[in-house]
């Protein structure tokens, strides 16, 4: 029983405090493009809530279902991609992107009404200059 305190006193850190970029709330339309099972090329209109470096969680407005972790593209509406409080990556014309969390369904259509999607970008590689692959031989040469 001490034991069992002790771990819940010591998880004090909140979600927030937890990830590794700051999430910020920024409401945007965009839409989540992407090929179902059979190749069809399906289309979902969504609403930004949230926005970070490698994240954003989306409403869905209308729109067939979108499974967990399907590889997505992601857009956010040309009129917004000038906003300087959007991360880069959402500048762009799209993101590639993969669905890492469904909301819950709405009672009226069934589909689910948020996704979370994590962006698919290159790591900011800042000060790491250290790199084994630039040093390493190149063997296709050798």
């Amino acid at each position: 029983m001490e034991q069992r305190l002790r771990l819940v006193q010591g998880a004090h850190l909140t979600r927030a405090e937890k990830r590794a970029a700051e999430r910020r709330q920024i409401a945007v339309p965009g839409q989540i493009v992407w090929k179902d099972a059979r190749g069809t090329t399906r289309m979902a209109s969504v609403v930004t809530r949230d926005v970070s470096d490698s994240g954003v969680s989306v409403e869905c407005l209308k729109g067939p279902a979108i499974p967990l972790y399907r590889i997505v593209y992601f857009q956010v509406d040309s009129s917004a991609r000038t906003r300087s409080d959007l991360p880069l990556a959402l500048r762009k014309p799209t993101v590639l992107s993969a669905i890492f969390r469904v909301g819950a369904c709405s009672q009226r259509t069934g589909a689910p009404t948020e996704y979370a999607l994590r962006l698919l970008i290159e790591p900011d590689r800042k000060g790491s200059s250290n790199s084994n692959w630039s040093s390493a031989p190149d063997i296709m040469s050798a």
